[in-house]
């Protein structure tokens, strides 16, 4: 971002892109303050695949917007009348073990991974919990990102200060 004026494109990265890349995506557009704009994907979305149920109304008990938010596949973001990604993160482990496609701009990389909250034949309360802890998580990493000073933010060094969130503890 070398650009202070011009919002930094991040773009998270999940297998189906129904939980915690839209979880991620939609938060960041709401924590984001206009510095940054977000998107996700999925390596390999389900066909018709909706974002999970659970995911939106999870975001909306925390107020936050769910509007166009959808699932889609991450050749979307390869191709070239996609936006350019300054960031591109993975959020779950099966993505960052995958190929990427070419992404346009060589952005910076960085994976943090979180527990699927829509894994298992657990009730919906469960379920309902796992997306709260998930969504949780996520804030904390984010709340962090979107405070850095712009100088961190610079092409140069966004995928060492992305990297090192990663290793930030999600401790509640």
């Amino acid at each position: 971002m070398t650009d202070v004026s011009q919002p930094l494109n991040v773009l998270f990265l999940c297998t189906h892109n129904s939980a915690r890349s839209i979880l991620a995506e939609a938060l960041l557009n709401h924590l984001g303050r206009g510095r940054f704009k977000a998107y996700s994907a999925g390596s390999s979305p389900r066909e018709n695949q909706k974002p999970n149920p659970l995911a939106l109304e999870t975001l909306t008990h925390a107020g936050v917007s769910i509007e166009g938010l959808h699932s889609k596949s991450w050749d979307e973001f390869a191709k070239p009348d996609a936006p350019q990604m300054d960031l591109v993160i993975t959020v779950c482990d099966n993505a960052a073990g995958e190929v990427c496609p070419y992404w346009p701009g060589q952005p910076a990389t960085a994976h943090w991974g979180y527990a699927d909250p829509s894994e298992g034949d657990a009730s919906d309360d469960h379920k309902r919990e796992a997306f709260r802890q998930t969504l949780h998580m996520i804030r904390k990493r984010l709340e962090i990102f979107v405070n850095l000073p712009a100088a961190s933010l610079s092409h140069l060094s966004i995928q060492a200060t992305a990297r090192d969130l990663a290793k930030h503890e999600d401790a509640a």
